[in-house]
């Protein structure tokens, strides 16, 4: 823990370790910079003789089937997120590899969450030696504080894809909690007492972990219909009372704001989108699940209805105001990489349009294209940005980590990107001279919203053009600064951080674009 860590400066101008965990590191090059060589991973072969001819593939419980996938000290187990805060299965496995007397794993979930704060304990008894995913609430703060033995690794959920992709990271053995599955290993998440909706995040796991083990709390008959992993890549079924609660995908989040302020945020993206020309007949959106995003859309709904407007597609997060407008004809399609309220997961589980995509579709940036660059805006939320831009959603200004990234990476490359956040929030402004953490380069933000104006990025001249003459309050964004910070009292405390890194920050190609210190 006291080890002496080489750092380099990348092109951020950020001090960034040479090694992360033991493995070499490459610093951010910019965007788009890093060219990509090599062929994919792969897992390993398999033949059907050593599988069930029956395609019976269930064995008693989750640690029969660890120990037929040959857990061992050190190993990679992943899991995935879908159940969000709900999920039961992640636990069930790390413990289970407790009893078996496991050591020194790494944990690799698409996500964690305050409810799986038990992982501390088990990183205190050495199970788990650090875990590389996004750190939400009490994990990111134990990770804050330098008492994980190794590094944290953050990356975006397309990044995540790219690892795995790429060979950065190779899953020794991953467990699907599968809201719905056959014996055979074909899974399902949009059926079932615990549906969750896509099962996205998990498909790279099924693919090329060595060992995949799908866990379930509803056995069909084959074959499960429909499958989004398919049971060729699964090794075996393990059945169980319970994966999860399902109302606990919902996260406490999906409700729109009630605050004055942040609904003027909300009305301030939806009115720059139709005066800028973004809000056209067969535009694409995307927005989160958090309350100002969710007020946006249902703004942008009513505009859209004032003027005709009908949209090609609509990326999701989904949420039942997606779904509405869905039913409302104001969209063709719901393109779906995670499921974020029980009137989605029947949505996604009923409606041929409302389609379940993952990673590699939508954000991987080591593919034959993706989504992302594709959908004409993007609305974000952020903990910090910059004068230069720069956006920063995985710590706040207090160095602490408690955020992880999802898929706010990889949607900086819509056509255009919007941040909407309030000025400040208990009373710390939120507009800085540089963010904590650079979590996304400011030349792929294009606008920022609060409900003290809208401040364009200088480089997007065609959009300062857009909205030229327009009765929008658009002002500098160092002329907001200097407002909020006349309000709060002035700038922000730097951080107390230590020269520890406790955890990385990964860009989209997998070059590392920040560091995270220790808390002081």
């Amino acid at each position: 823990m006291s080890e002496r860590v080489e750092l380099a400066h990348n092109a951020a101008g950020r001090k960034v370790p040479s090694v992360v965990n033991g493995r070499p590191q490459i610093p951010y090059l910019g965007v788009g910079k890093y060219q990509v060589r090599g062929r994919k991973a792969a897992p390993p072969l398999r033949s059907n003789k050593d599988y069930p001819d029956n395609g019976d593939k269930r064995l008693p419980d989750l640690t029969t089937a660890l120990k037929k996938g040959g857990l061992r000290d050190g190993m990679v187990i992943s899991n995935h997120h879908h159940l969000r805060d709900g999920d039961r299965v992640a636990l069930m496995a790390l413990e289970a590899a407790a009893k078996l007397g496991i050591r020194d794993l790494t944990w690799f979930p698409s996500a964690s969450f305050p409810s799986q704060k038990s992982a501390i304990d088990l990183m205190q008894s050495g199970v788990i030696h650090h875990i590389e995913g996004s750190m939400n609430g009490p994990l990111g703060d134990y990770c804050s504080q330098g008492k994980m033995r190794g590094t944290g690794v953050l990356r975006s959920h397309g990044g995540r894809w790219q690892a795995i992709q790429d060979g950065e990271v190779h899953i020794d053995i991953a467990i699907i909690a599968a809201p719905t599955a056959d014996a055979f290993g074909n899974a399902d998440g949009s059926h079932g007492k615990s549906a969750c909706g896509s099962l996205g995040f998990a498909l790279a796991d099924s693919m090329y972990a060595d060992t995949v083990i799908v866990v379930t709390d509803n056995l069909v008959p084959f074959p499960c219909i429909p499958w989004q992993i398919q049971g060729n890549n699964v090794d075996y079924v393990v059945e169980v009372d319970s994966i999860g609660d399902p109302a606990k995908i919902v996260s406490g989040t999906t409700q729109i704001t009630r605050s004055p302020d942040r609904l003027r945020i909300a009305e301030l993206v939806a009115r720059f989108m139709r005066e800028a020309g973004i809000m056209r007949n067969g535009f694409s959106f995307q927005a989160g699940a958090g309350g100002i995003a969710l007020a946006f859309v249902d703004y942008l709904r009513r505009m859209m209805k004032e003027d005709g407007v009908k949209a090609r597609f609509v990326r999701g997060g989904s949420t039942r105001y997606l779904v509405e407008m869905l039913h409302e004809g104001l969209t063709d399609y719901i393109l779906d990489g995670q499921t974020f309220d029980l009137d989605a997961v029947k949505s996604i589980a009923s409606d041929p349009r409302h389609v379940p995509t993952s990673p590699f579709t939508s954000y991987n940036y080591h593919g034959k294209g993706n989504f992302a660059s594709m959908v004409d805006a993007v609305v974000l939320g952020a903990t910090e940005v910059d004068v230069n831009f720069n956006g920063n959603v995985v710590t706040h200004s207090d160095g602490r980590l408690l955020h992880g990234i999802g898929g706010w990476q990889n949607c900086l490359f819509a056509k255009c990107t919007i941040l909407a956040v309030p000025s400040f929030r208990d009373r710390i402004p939120v507009i800085v001279d540089e963010v904590t953490t650079l979590t996304g380069p400011g030349e792929l933000i294009d606008v920022v919203v609060t409900e003290r104006g809208i401040a364009i990025n200088p480089q997007r001249q065609d959009l300062l053009d857009a909205v030229k003459g327009s009765n929008l309050p658009v002002r500098s964004i160092q002329e907001i600064k200097a407002e909020v910070e006349q309000i709060c009292g002035g700038r922000p405390a730097k951080p107390k951080l230590g020269d520890r890194p406790v955890a990385v920050v990964k860009w989209v190609d997998g070059r590392v674009l920040d560091t995270v210190w220790q808390v002081g």
